[in-house]
C-alpha cells in the first residue's frame, strides 16, 4: 500500500457512524461463523467456569490494618470491592466486609464502571485506612474517573477530589492536599495524551487554579509526581519522562526541587534513607563502570551532598538477569531470572553490610506479590508454573522461619501427562533463544500454539494460566512461550538487541522457534498457530506479512499494525524509543519494511488470521485493527475479526466478555490446525 493513500482512514473514526456499522457487520459475521457449534459452548463455559469460580485465590493489597481484594464472578460481573485482616484472610471462610459494590454503582449512575485501582493515603494524621482515591474507568479505557472514597463510612466523600475523565496521575500530599496531573485544558497534556503538568491542588478549589509545581515538554512522554510516604516530613519524586525509556528525576522536599544526578535510563527509586540505581547501559561513576543490568544502592543525603560511592547489590552474567526488586520496610527482595527460571535474594542491612540469603528453588517460579513496605517486613509471594496451580506464601523479611502458605489454587485442568520442557533456537545471527514447550511428550506431531511478546524489556516467565490449560492444554494441544529479544528475559541488553533498527531480529527470534518445533517434532506448519498481543500483535502481523509459510493459523489481539500513523494514534508518541519515528525518513526506512499494514502482498499466501480489539482500548488504537482486516478481505485473504465494545487495552471488561474472547480464538485455532 503506498504510504500516503491510505483509502481505509475513516476506519480510524472510533465511534463513527460507519465505522461502527462497519465492525458490527464484521462482528456478526464471526459470531455466526464461530459460535454456533457444541465445542465454542464449552469452551466458553469452561473458560467461565474458571473466571468465576469460588475456590481461586483472592488476590489482596495491604492498607492500613487490613487486606483489600477485588472479587469478580458470576454475581459480581464488575466486582466486589472487600477488606478482610490478614488473619481471617488465612482462614477457609475470610470474613469479608464490602468495600464498594460496583455493580450496584454501575447500576445507580448508569455507568459501566470498570475497576482501575485504589490511591491510599499514607502520610499525615488521617493515614491509615480512612481515605483513598479511587480510579473507574468507563468500558476499561486507560482514561479514568478519579473520585474521593471515606473508608470509615465507605462512601463517596460529599464535595471531596474529584477528577472527570481522562489519564491523570494523583497522589497524596496530605488530607486536604494532591499532586496532580490531569486535562485542564490545552497544553497540560503531552502529545502522547499524559499529563504534562504537576499541580499542587488543594481542598475546595478548583483544580484547573492549582499552582503548577512542575512542567514538562510538549514532547514529553508524561509528567508525574510521587509522594514518599517512607520518611517523616514531605518528599516527593518527580519523573519527567522524556520519552518511554528515559527520564529526569527531581526532589521535591518542603518545596524545593533538586534534580537527581543520575543517569536518564536508569531505573530510580527511593525509600527511606536509600537510592536505589538501576543501570541500563554501562555507567562509569567514581573512577569504577558498573554494567548494564547492575542494581546499585546508596545512601540518599551522602549521593545529594555528592558522595558517589555505590555498593552493587547485583550484577550480572551471560544466564542471568535481575528482573524487579521490591522493598520491604528496611530490606529489599531481588527477583532474578538464570535463563528465564526465578530465583529470589533476601537482602538486610545489618552491620554496616547488606546480608543476603537466597529462596529455595522448590517454590516454582515465583514472584513478589506484595510487601508492606509502609509498616514492616511482611511480603506475599506468587509461586506457580506452566501446570503448577498458583500457591500464595506470606513471609517476614530477617524471619528463620521460611515463608508459609497462605492460600493455595485448585487445579482448574488435568496436568497428568503434560511436561514443561526448555529449548533453545538458533536465530538468523546464531543468538541462542529460549523457549518453554508445555505439553505431553510423546503425543507426537499436533495442534501447537506459539506464543510471543519481545517488546519494552517484558519478561514473558512460566505461570499458571487456566485459560490456555482448560482451552488448549487438556484438549490435546502443545502451548509454546518464546523469550524472543526485545523482552528482558536476559537483562536490558536483551532488550536492546531488538530495539529500533534492530526490531527484525525479534522476528527472526520468533521465526527461529517457528522452525525449531517443526524441526524437532512436535509439530507441523500446518499445525502451528501463533498468538499475540499488543507489541505482540505487532509480532503477529509481522509473521503473517514476513513469514506466513511458517504457520497453520494466526491469532493477533489489539495490534499495532500501521508503522506510518501509529504514532498519531493515542498514546502511540510514547512507543517512538522502542520502535522510531516515523516521520524521520531513516527511520521510515527500516519501518516500512516490516510495518504490517504496509507489507500485504496479493501474490502471496496468508494463514488464516483472527484479528481482534476493543473499542474502548484508548492505549493501541482500533483504527490498526479495522484497517488491516479490510486491507485483507479486500485483498482476498482469509481474515476474521471481532471487536469488543468495552475492554480497554485487556479486551474484556469483565469475566463473560473474557471468557467469550477467548472462546473465539480457540475455536478458530481448533478449526483451522486440527479440523
Amino acid at each position: 500500500m503506498p504510504e500516503d493513500d491510505d483509502v481505509y482512514l475513516w476506519l480510524e473514526d472510533v465511534e463513527g457512524a460507519e465505522a461502527l456499522a462497519w465492525v458490527r457487520q464484521r462482528n456478526a459475521e464471526t459470531v455466526a461463523a464461530l459460535t454456533g457449534g457444541e465445542r465454542f459452548t464449552e469452551l466458553d463455559a469452561g473458560i467461565r467456569a474458571v473466571l468465576d469460580a469460588d475456590d481461586r485465590i483472592p488476590m489482596i493489597a495491604w492498607h492500613g490494618e487490613r487486606v483489600y481484594n477485588l472479587w469478580k464472578d458470576a454475581t459480581n460481573k464488575r466486582g466486589l470491592w472487600r477488606r478482610t485482616t490478614l488473619e481471617s484472610y488465612r482462614t477457609d471462610r475470610p470474613d469479608w466486609q464490602t468495600v464498594l459494590d460496583l455493580d450496584a454503582l454501575a447500576e445507580a449512575e448508569g455507568e459501566n464502571w470498570v475497576w482501575q485501582g485504589a490511591t491510599y493515603l499514607r502520610t499525615g494524621p488521617l493515614a491509615g485506612e480512612h481515605r483513598c482515591l479511587v480510579a473507574l474507568s468507563r468500558g476499561g479505557a486507560d482514561a479514568s474517573v478519579v473520585r474521593e472514597f471515606d473508608l470509615d463510612s465507605l462512601e463517596f466523600v460529599k464535595d471531596g477530589f474529584e477528577l472527570p475523565e481522562a489519564k491523570s496521575s494523583v497522589s497524596w500530599i496530605d488530607a486536604d492536599a494532591l499532586f496532580v496531573g490531569t486535562d485542564t485544558g490545552p497544553g497540560s497534556m503531552t502529545s502522547s495524551g499524559y499529563p504534562r503538568q504537576v499541580r499542587a491542588w488543594r481542598r475546595g478549589t478548583p483544580v484547573g487554579d492549582a499552582p503548577v509545581v512542575f512542567e514538562g515538554s510538549p514532547d514529553d512522554v508524561s509528567v508525574r509526581a510521587t509522594s514518599d510516604a517512607s520518611v517523616d516530613g514531605r518528599r516527593a519524586l518527580i519523573r519527567q519522562a522524556t520519552d518511554f525509556f528515559n527520564a529526569r528525576r527531581y526532589l521535591l522536599i518542603d518545596g524545593e526541587l533538586t534534580e537527581l544526578d543520575v543517569p536518564q535510563d536508569a531505573g530510580v527509586d527511593i525509600h527511606r534513607e536509600w537510592l536505589l540505581v538501576r543501570v541500563r547501559t554501562d555507567w562509569s561513576v567514581a573512577g569504577a563502570t558498573h554494567p548494564a543490568g547492575t542494581l546499585l544502592v546508596t545512601r540518599l543525603d551522602a549521593y545529594l551532598a555528592g558522595e558517589r560511592t555505590l555498593t552493587p547489590l547485583f550484577s550480572p552474567d551471560p544466564h542471568t538477569s535481575l528482573s524487579y526488586a521490591e522493598w520491604t520496610r528496611t530490606g529489599l527482595i531481588l527477583v532474578l531470572l538464570a535463563d528465564v527460571r526465578s530465583r529470589l535474594e533476601l537482602l538486610t542491612f545489618d552491620g554496616g553490610q547488606w546480608q543476603r540469603s537466597v529462596l529455595g528453588h522448590d517454590l516454582g517460579q515465583s514472584d513478589v506479590w506484595q510487601t508492606n513496605a509502609d509498616a514492616d517486613e511482611q511480603y506475599l509471594l506468587l509461586s506457580s508454573g506452566f501446570t503448577l496451580p498458583p500457591t500464595l506464601r506470606h513471609g517476614v523479611l530477617g524471619s528463620a522461619q521460611a515463608p508459609t502458605i497462605l492460600k493455595q489454587g485448585p487445579a482448574y485442568f488435568a496436568a497428568e501427562g503434560i511436561e514443561t520442557r526448555q529449548y533453545f533456537a538458533t536465530s538468523a545471527d546464531g543468538t541462542q533463544v529460549p523457549y518453554f514447550v508445555v505439553g505431553r511428550p510423546d503425543a507426537g506431531p499436533g495442534p501447537t500454539l506459539l506464543s510471543g511478546y519481545g517488546g519494552f524489556e517484558v519478561s514473558r516467565v512460566p505461570a499458571y494460566n487456566a485459560i490456555i490449560g482448560r482451552g488448549w492444554l487438556a484438549r490435546g494441544g502443545t502451548y509454546v512461550v518464546a523469550n524472543i529479544r526485545g523482552g528482558g528475559e536476559y537483562g536490558p541488553a536483551w532488550h536492546r538487541a531488538a530495539l529500533r533498527e534492530q526490531r527484525p531480529r525479534a522476528y527472526e527470534d520468533f521465526a527461529a522457534v517457528a522452525t525449531d518445533l517443526v524441526e524437532r517434532g512436535i509439530t507441523t506448519r500446518a499445525q502451528l498457530g501463533a498468538e499475540g498481543g499488543s507489541n505482540g500483535g505487532l509480532l503477529m502481523g509481522v509473521m503473517l506479512t514476513r513469514y506466513p509459510e511458517l504457520f497453520g493459523a494466526i491469532v493477533c489481539a489489539v495490534p499495532l499494525l500501521d508503522m506510518r500513523r501509529y504514532h498519531l494514534l493515542l498514546a502511540g508518541a510514547s512507543w517512538m524509543a522502542e520502535y522510531g519515528d516515523p516521520d524521520n525518513p531513516d527511520d521510515w526506512a527500516y519501518l516500512s519494511l516490516f510495518s504490517p499494514y504496509h507489507n500485504v502482498r496479493d501474490a502471496v499466501p496468508y494463514p488464516p488470521t483472527l484479528i481482534t480489539t476493543s473499542t474502548r482500548d484508548d492505549r493501541v488504537h482500533p483504527g490498526h485493527a479495522r484497517k488491516m482486516v479490510a486491507l485483507l478481505r479486500d485483498r482476498a485473504k482469509d481474515v476474521t475479526y471481532y471487536e469488543n465494545i468495552e475492554g480497554g487495552h485487556g479486551g474484556a471488561a469483565d469475566n463473560s466478555q473474557m471468557a467469550f474472547k477467548w472462546s473465539l480464538a480457540f475455536e478458530f485455532l481448533w478449526r483451522r490446525l486440527s479440523p
